[in-house]
């Protein structure tokens, strides 16, 4: 490790807890975007982020990207919050990105600790829970725990920081592609290479530097009938209920043991090269790791290296949800009039956010026409974001290699991820840099998911990783 970063390591360890309260403070505020009654939220933990950077000594602003409609209104959209720290022409300039907002998350949906108050597991596991916890208010508070080492121990950066924070990551980071290109020869001009702490480790042993992210088509199947919500004791058996032709077109999309039902998808997917099947097959990772992600046993195979392409290099299928059903408890027995159905498909190399969607816009129009509904059906693409792959040879990578071998004191493994940060596609390709995921968390974190958790030993040497590679990639060549 570099030396100069011995004095920016002790720090980290004398000032832990002032690192967890930082986080605590962050994971307190319910910023969920996507949702109009958390607008004031989103806002709040953009301006306090953006106090935090500026007392840190960041040249920081808040910039507007444009309005969107949520739940029928036009709303500003959450603003993106730039900031830049050094400006030295001999030193390489590094971008880093972040989210601010989070997935909703209620108690009743199975939390066993308050959604939005970071609570150290009595048991002294060292679990920190809390919605954002790891995805992303962790890996954001990590970087600011980088920025107020150096500001209290009077040291510079070993290289220039500009940073990107938004806060609608969780609902399609709209609008944030156009205001990349805006500032493509503004503000992200001259930065060299960058980094985002926005996935995770395979399992809970091995730190690892992610390469390659699925992409990911969302999509809504909507069905109307009448209109109004009728008695199903009166009006069932007389007319085309919008549920039931939702439902089986629904199970038209996918098997229970995961095998996507759409002509033509299977077609596009490139075919497995002996050299990539060695790659999968060197990565530290048991399918034992996804028991304890999930808390059972629920894989489709046993086999290690078939569970791995069927995370990072093969699409998938997932249905989300239904909306315009009665989902209360207790009973109601209403014919709906109007239900979306909601799903996505993961997208790999050869499959592009068109292809896929003109497949399953043909699919599912020729199998509603087979129901002979007298109903209407439309299937709409909500967002998009295309696949993306770095090259893992960049001198970023190295960089980070070194640093986690450092930290860690092992060397880390070469990962594609199965979840998508559309995003990151638009940053390699707008303003041509080499993307390195370096990330944070654990794979049993369970982002997106109740009990979201970060555990204290990872956001505690995730800020030391952060810091260092910082270091390595300042002394290392191009």
């Amino acid at each position: 490790m570099a030396a100069e970063a011995s004095n920016f390591l002790k720090y980290v360890d004398e000032h832990e807890e002032d690192f967890i309260q930082r986080l605590a403070k962050a994971v307190s505020i319910p910023s969920v975007s996507g949702n109009i009654g958390y607008i004031k939220d989103v806002e709040a933990m953009a301006e306090w982020l953006l106090q935090q950077l500026i007392s840190l000594g960041v040249k920081a602003e808040k910039r507007a990207i444009g309005q969107h409609k949520l739940e029928g209104k036009d709303v500003d959209l959450p603003p993106v919050i730039i900031g830049q720290l050094g400006n030295d022409p001999n030193k390489k300039t590094l971008l880093i990105y972040g989210h601010y907002d989070v997935q909703p998350a209620l108690y009743e949906d199975g939390w066993h600790y308050p959604c939005f108050e970071l609570t150290q597991d009595p048991s002294g596991s060292g679990r920190m829970y809390g919605r954002g916890s790891t995805d992303d208010k962790g890996p954001i508070m990590a970087w600011l725990n980088v920025l107020e080492a150096h500001q209290k121990l009077g040291k510079e950066l070993p290289v220039n920081l500009k940073m990107c924070f938004e806060g609608m990551e969780e609902n399609g980071s709209e609008n944030l592609d156009k205001f990349i290109e805006s500032e493509k020869n503004g503000f992200f001009a001259g930065a060299d290479c960058m980094c985002i702490s926005d996935n995770y480790w395979l399992n809970t042993e091995t730190p690892c530097l992610t390469y390659g992210l699925r992409g990911i088509n969302y999509y809504e199947i909507r069905v109307n009938g009448p209109d109004r919500d009728l008695h199903s004791g009166v009006f069932g058996g007389t007319i085309h209920e919008p549920m039931t032709d939702l439902i089986l077109l629904m199970s038209k999309l996918v098997t229970p043991a995961g095998e996507i039902l759409i002509p033509g998808l299977k077609d596009l997917i490139a075919p497995v090269t002996d050299e990539e099947r060695e790659k999968f097959e060197a990565i530290h990772f048991g399918v034992k790791d996804i028991h304890a992600a999930v808390g059972g046993d629920q894989t489709l195979t046993n086999d290690k290296v078939t569970t791995l392409m069927g995370r990072m290099r093969n699409p998938s299928l997932s249905l989300h949800g239904i909306e315009g059903a009665f989902s209360a408890t207790g009973s109601k027995t209403v014919i709906p009039c109007s239900v979306k159905g909601k799903f996505s498909i993961r997208l790999v190399p050869n499959l592009t956010i068109k292809s896929v969607t003109d497949l399953v816009v043909k699919y599912l129009d020729a199998e509603f026409k087979k129901l002979g509904s007298k109903n209407r059906c439309e299937v709409v693409l909500g967002h998009g974001g295309e696949p993306w792959m770095a090259d893992f040879t960049h001198y970023s990578y190295r960089a980070a290699h070194k640093a986690t071998e450092d930290v860690y004191g092992q060397a880390p493994d070469y990962t594609r991820e199965g979840g998508s940060i559309p995003v990151t596609l638009d940053f390699a390709d707008i303003l041509g840099l080499n993307v390195l995921l370096l990330p944070v968390g654990r794979g049993d974190d369970g982002a997106h998911s109740t009990d979201e958790k970060l555990d204290r030993d990872n956001y505690i040497r995730g800020t030391k990783l952060l810091g260092s590679y910082m270091y390595e990639l300042a002394a290392i060549s191009k």
